[in-house]
């Protein structure tokens, strides 16, 4: 056995335990560069962490014009305000766009350069200024892993930095944060989250060569990564469509709080596969929710290397509370894809890429694209040729899944 274990140096996790944001960021430093979004920054429970912040540090600079996907420009103009305050510490306060904006502003920020210089796995040379991770979602849980994905204009596909040295530094997860979500973008980010704990949990198991470690981010699954996988996922189906219907359900936005958190251990170090790589190119075509892609695919994937994981989808199947007595790992298989059919009809999913203006002409050059994202694709369990990828996407542009749906009440 040859793997490794990532994560922050602390991670603080519970209800309330925001209210130590203020502390942690100034042992971190004391020229503080905030980034956030707009919508966030007016709301009283952001606006009075970084009130609090600014009490405790001497200089506090605000980036709050995150916007989805993290356009170059952004990070540019990011750059330009850390710049302005000489930050040497970041807090980010939002969704995976602003977590993931506020890793390459601190790569830059240490190393110089512009966000090219370091696409792919491993090129950042060491480590970067101080990071403390807020999320204000459960989905992305981009406050443990070592990626920041970016949208760059010159290529037609989402592309990604990653590296041990972006991790932040500390993750600080209140659920109490999450509180004010809308329904649509709980459903989008808590679907991420899914798929992230069923992406490692079936994610294809590799040797490793002693160098792998430090060379490779996403090293395939392992039993750590299981660990982390299932308990998130049984988490996540038991809470996600209840935080999607009543936002105000504390215990369930707990419940996905904790589960987005296992999620990120686990795919920080397994990595996450065909879904994530396919809705590169596709979230770059359409302007879609991330979480509403790797969703929508996460099903077709699945069912096309079902052969190959029925073992471990009827595991996943008994973790998301399905009642497999007496059913072979192929009939408990198959009821998990029609259960997970159920849950994304539940909560808002789309159930075609027609459905979110994909043209059918596009999809083997998508295919295409998507199987040029090694780290993710080498994760697949099943064929992962440009053929084998078109199959997926033509099953997901017309919707023709086999599986009966099930309504909420038959679940």
């Amino acid at each position: 056995m040859l793997e490794t274990v990532r994560g922050p140096r602390q991670l603080i996790v519970g209800e309330g335990v925001a209210q130590n944001i203020p502390r942690v960021v100034a042992e971190c430093g004391s020229r503080v560069l905030v980034v956030t979004d707009r919508v966030l920054l007016g709301q009283p429970g952001v606006a009075e962490i970084v009130a609090a912040v600014r009490e405790k540090v001497a200089v506090v600079g605000v980036f709050a014009d995150a916007t989805p996907d993290v356009p170059l420009t952004d990070v540019a103009l990011a750059v330009s305000v850390a710049a302005e305050v000489d930050a040497d510490v970041i807090l980010a306060i939002g969704g995976g766009t602003v977590i993931d904006l506020a890793k390459i502003v601190g790569v830059i920020r240490r190393h110089g350069g512009s966000p090219r210089d370091f696409y792919g796995e491993s090129k950042v040379p060491g480590p970067t200024i101080p990071l403390v991770a807020v999320p204000t979602t459960s989905g992305t849980g981009s406050e443990l892993t070592p990626v920041s994905v970016l949208t760059d204009p010159d290529r037609e596909l989402k592309v990604g930095v990653s590296s041990v040295h972006i991790v932040p530094d500390f993750a600080i997860v209140d659920p109490e944060l999450t509180y004010s979500c809308p329904a649509t973008v709980s459903a989008h980010s808590g679907i991420d989250a899914f798929c992230h704990a069923v992406e490692s949990y079936t994610a294809r198991p590799r040797a490793h060569e002693p160098r792998d470690p430090v060379e490779q981010v996403f090293l395939g699954r392992n039993p750590v990564t299981d660990h982390y996988a299932l308990l998130a996922a049984e988490r996540i189906a038991r809470s996600l469509p209840r935080v999607v219907r009543d936002g105000g359900d504390k215990d369930a936005r707990a419940d996905m709080s904790y589960g987005s958190m296992l999620a990120g251990l686990a795919f920080a170090h397994a990595g996450t596969a065909a879904p994530h790589a396919l809705q590169y190119p596709i979230g770059a075509a359409t302007h879609t929710p991330h979480g509403l892609g790797v969703g929508l695919l996460l099903p077709y994937a699945l069912d096309a290397a079902k052969d190959a994981i029925s073992d471990r989808l009827a595991v996943l199947a008994r973790v998301c509370g399905l009642d497999v007595t007496g059913a072979s790992d192929a009939e408990a298989a198959d009821m998990f894809l029609t259960w997970l059919d159920g849950l994304l009809a539940d909560i808002g999913i789309p159930a075609s890429l027609a459905d979110i203006g994909v043209a059918r002409a596009d999809l083997p050059r998508f295919a295409e694209m998507a199987g040029g994202v090694t780290r993710l694709i080498q994760n697949h369990p099943g064929p992962a040729d440009t053929a084998s990828l078109t199959a997926i996407l033509e099953a997901a542009w017309s919707g023709d899944r086999t599986r009966r749906v099930l309504t909420p009440e038959q679940r």
